[in-house]
């Protein structure tokens, strides 16, 4: 029976009690038994899998297949994934702050799940099991609703998992995929308040702007990544070349792969050829400006709408800047509030970049590919926020919590 999205909302809701008071144990069992469930299927998962890839590869960039890819070694990855989920502390745990009033009330501030948290999101098929790990650890009910690229790696996936939940006498709707994968199911579970508490999207710039101008549900922006790194006039330049490459070439298609590049002007004939002989010897496709194609007849013209432009491709658009400040008004004009990177030994340029510069995450000296929730020590991650309220970064366990008072008394009443 195909369930229609308010049927599944109202599941959510209704199982949503049930799921928040399973004790640790309970919950960190069931993640290790759908580890080991996942491992048993692994044959059936990848030929899930190769059916959505000879569906859908030839609408695909070659970055974007190697996503939704699913071969014996992601399999393991994600079931070491959830193993990491279980060794984290448990979210809802104390201790709690408590104190009491000028009345003798009793007052606990509480750590409880957020209730019903749907996830949106594109071809990668780890997203589904790390979104419903992560869900389940912190007590809350997952909806699910992936592209039609992944629709039957996603469906097998979740097949799995539900029948782990049935194994141990537990509702299976603490877990649910919408297999309708057209725009009027994203539409309907925009603005089905009465049944979520919070939806989370993932994927290209444009569908997250999408989400968080039509949604009527609160949202938690997530993912877009202009990525940008400043080289200084005094950086390291071996170590900029280093990190340049890797922050590009190591996972082009993830939001947190560098995008842009800015270079002080006073090292740029010194520093720029290094970098593009660097860059094109991994087949980068290189963009610039003027003053970047003067010095390298390699780099082609770029556009206006290059600067705010989430490649996710090997593609990297050049500028020279003036000096920090530059650099720095630059940045803040174009970010998506993400990753952004100074390669700098200048104390004073490295404290301004990090005060001044508007993400979630700032870098000196370092890949920005490090923007993961398993880099930064949360287990898997549900997403990476480039808003202020209420996450902002990786997004671990404690960011699907919320907190609850609890006012204990003994007949007061207020005068």
């Amino acid at each position: 029976m195909v369930l229609t999205v308010q049927e599944i909302g109202q599941r959510a809701r209704k199982v949503s009690s049930q799921i928040a008071f399973l004790s640790i144990e309970k919950r960190n069992a069931l993640l290790l038994e759908m580890g080991q469930a996942l491992l048993a299927q692994k044959e059936g998962i990848i030929a899930a899998n190769q059916k959505d890839l000879a569906n859908h590869a030839h609408n695909l960039s070659g970055p974007m297949q190697k996503r939704l890819t699913l071969n014996a070694p992601a399999i393991q990855d994600i079931v070491a994934s959830l193993r990491s989920v279980v060794e984290l502390p448990d979210p809802l745990a104390g201790p709690y702050d408590q104190w009491r009033t000028h009345v003798d009330l009793k007052i606990v501030k509480k750590i409880v799940p957020l209730g019903v948290v749907a996830m949106v999101f594109e071809a990668r098929p780890n997203v589904t099991v790390d979104a419903a790990a992560l869900t389940l650890k912190s007590g809350n009910a997952v909806i699910l609703r992936g592209g039609k690229e992944a629709i039957l790696t996603n469906s097998f996936l979740v097949s799995i998992l539900k029948q782990v939940l049935k194994d141990n006498q537990l509702d299976p709707d603490i877990i649910q995929l919408i297999t309708d994968t057209s725009h009027e199911s994203v539409n309907e579970l925009l603005h089905m308040r009465k049944y979520i508490d919070v939806l989370i999207p993932r994927g290209s710039a444009k569908f997250i702007d999408f989400v968080v101008t039509h949604a009527t549900v609160p949202v938690i922006e997530t993912g877009a990544g202009n990525t940008h790194i400043f080289v200084d006039d005094s950086a390291n330049q071996e170590d900029a070349l280093r990190i340049i490459h890797n922050a590009k070439t190591q996972r082009p298609s993830v939001c947190n792969s560098a995008e842009k590049l800015l270079i002080h002007e006073r090292i740029a004939d010194e520093f720029l050829p290094k970098i593009v002989a660097n860059l094109l010897a991994s087949n980068v496709v290189l963009r610039g400006d003027e003053a970047s194609r003067q010095i390298s007849s390699e780099i082609a013209p770029v556009s206006d709408a290059d600067w705010d432009t989430e490649y996710n491709d090997l593609i990297m658009s050049i500028k020279i800047v003036k000096d920090i400040d530059t650099a720095i008004e630059w940045i803040n004009v174009h970010t998506t509030h993400h990753s952004e990177t100074i390669i700098s030994q200048t104390t004073e340029n490295v404290v301004k970049f990090m005060n001044t510069i508007d993400a979630a995450v700032v870098y000196q000296n370092a890949s920005s590919r490090f923007t993961d929730g398993f880099e930064f020590g949360f287990g898997a991650e549900i997403g990476i926020s480039t808003q202020k309220l209420h996450a902002r970064g990786p997004m671990g366990l404690p960011a699907l919590t919320t907190i609850k008072y609890e006012v204990f008394g003994d007949g007061q009443i207020r005068e």
